[in-house]
């Protein structure tokens, strides 16, 4: 099936409804860009597919051979509807409020052109749930998508880039213009493929906690971020163990040295 805006358009008119800018609503009409995130996702082989907001199918269409091995979540209650009289499995929740548990595991994978307002959150929640999924293709704010890749002492470089690239290796994979799109959103898109890095890091929530207090002011050193959850002596020995000195800040530090710093802490320090 060929996916353009006026087959778009004859769906919204069967359904009888218009694209929602309060669940962000902006559905891909570029035939080629759907393929290469299809397509992306099927180079790993899933036994599963996960489509968040899988809307009037731009992505869905072309994974009818995948069927019975999808789950869609879909917010938007006439879309669930539509799936569900597809014959697929449709959860009509929030993807943000949802219990994985029971979806994610080995050979699972996540794709979706997502609500810009969640893809944050998405990210980091699946980055730190214990079951977790094999990889994600997925469509970020061109300027998310700089930050998910941003390298160390650069202005993009924060918690969203370390969670991600903790447990992930985060490629790129294309851009899309707002023409892509229908309604047209404001601003530029990006496509990133997530191949899971399988790390093992002990209470990852508390992990997770660690690297928000390290950039809750990025002006600050390190060491005064987090000071208010770790000892501040023995952070600084930390760092300095690392080859870093007590006067370094947040964005010196790589994902790989957040790992090493905060074992070396929560080992040292009981808490």
């Amino acid at each position: 099936m060929k996916y353009d805006i006026q087959s778009l358009k004859e769906k919204l008119n069967l359904l009888d409804v218009r694209p929602n800018k309060k669940l962000g609503q902006n559905f891909l009409i570029n035939q080629s860009v759907c393929e290469k995130i299809v397509n992306a996702a099927l180079q790993f082989g899933p036994k599963k597919i996960i489509e968040v907001g899988p809307g009037l199918g731009a992505l869905t269409e072309l994974l009818q051979d995948y069927k019975n091995q999808m789950t869609l979540i879909e917010l938007d209650r006439s879309f669930a509807q539509y799936w569900v009289e597809k014959g697929f499995e449709v959860l009509n929740e929030d993807a943000l409020k949802l219990d994985w548990t029971d979806l994610v595991g080995e050979g699972v994978g996540l794709i979706s052109n997502l609500p810009y307002q969640i893809s944050s959150s998405l990210v980091i929640d699946r980055s730190i749930d214990k079951n977790s999924i094999d990889f994600m293709v997925l469509m970020f704010q061109k300027e998310v998508a700089q930050r998910l890749q941003a390298k160390p002492k650069t202005e993009d470089y924060g918690l969203l880039t370390v969670i991600a690239q903790v447990f992930w290796d985060v490629e790129f994979l294309m851009e899309v213009g707002p023409k892509d799109f229908y309604p047209p959103p404001s601003i530029a898109s990006r496509v990133l493929v997530f191949k899971n890095k399988k790390t093992k890091i002990e209470n990852p929530k508390r992990f997770l906690n660690f690297v928000k207090e390290a950039f809750k002011q990025r002006r600050k050193l390190m060491v005064s971020n987090i000071g208010g959850i770790v000892d501040k002596e023995k952070s600084k020995a930390s760092l300095v163990r690392m080859g870093f000195t007590e006067m370094a800040r947040s964005e010196e530090l790589s994902p790989q040295d957040f790992i090493k710093l905060y074992e070396d802490i929560y080992v040292s320090v009981k808490i």
